[in-house]
């Protein structure tokens, strides 16, 4: 039968209280780089007789709180582990990453820091440095009282308006602080360390990053795969789900 499981695990992960999702059967399993609410087609959809799927909340998102989320200089990393740390506390050997904007961040990193650990990588929405063009573009989200309600109405009845500005503002200046380093970089040192198979997806409407972020990603990984949805925008894994839930179970497969 197909199970569903929502536990916390404390003591194994830095006596931080992560909420993880898990469904289906082992085969596979798939880090999310966000929540259970971010995730739902796949969750719902993907072939649970074939894959375990793992959905995560990292430490100060949906239901990891407390602690309050920040951003230090080194919060991709933490993340990073956490995200290991938590998968090696369900006893996975073994698994495959499925990451997504900054989660997609978050599991190049697992890839290049744990490649004995990983499958296989999948990221979409996800780059490895900051430009100025960048920072624009985040800046122009900074105020979440000018999102569209569809957009901001589930954000803020998860944490409520305070908690959800204050953590847009505070995500703003964590992610623009990698524009002080050489190059903006973040990860992008790390990238030829990824050896496992890598499919990097991008939607050509993606407001939030531009598509050279997702070709400099292929450039440097070396056998990755890139593919690029022609009407596919930041959340293409939502708007589009069939379609990607079939590449990505091709791919794993």
């Amino acid at each position: 039968d197909i199970s569903e499981t929502s536990l916390r695990v404390r003591s194994a992960v830095h006596g931080r209280q992560l909420l993880y999702f898990s469904y289906g059967n082992e085969y596979h399993a798939m880090f999310s780089g966000s929540g259970h609410s971010d995730f739902g087609p796949q969750l719902k959809s993907m072939n649970k007789q074939l894959f375990t799927i793992v959905a995560w909340d990292p430490r100060g998102y949906g239901h990891s709180i407390p602690p309050v989320r920040d951003f230090p200089p080194d919060f991709f990393e933490r993340d990073a582990k956490d995200a290991v740390d938590l998968m090696q506390a369900l006893k996975f050997n073994k698994f495959s990453l499925l990451g997504w904007s900054d989660g997609g961040i978050t599991a190049l990193i697992v890839a290049a820091k744990y490649p004995t650990l990983i499958h296989k990588l999948v990221v979409w929405g996800a780059n490895s440095s900051i430009t100025q063009e960048d920072l624009t573009l985040y800046n122009a989200i900074r105020d979440v009282s000018k999102w569209s309600e569809s957009i901001r109405k589930p954000m803020e009845e998860m944490y409520g308006y305070e908690y959800f500005a204050k953590t847009c503002e505070a995500w703003v200046d964590g992610i623009s602080q990698f524009a002080h380093n050489p190059d903006g970089n973040i990860c992008r040192h790390l990238l030829p360390n990824i050896k496992c198979p890598t499919f990097i997806i991008h939607g050509e409407k993606d407001p939030l990053v531009p598509r050279f972020h997702p070709e400099y990603l292929h450039n440097s990984i070396q056998g990755s795969r890139l593919f690029l949805m022609p009407e596919g925008k930041h959340n293409l894994h939502l708007r589009f789900a069939e379609e990607f839930n079939k590449l990505v179970q091709d791919f794993l497969l």
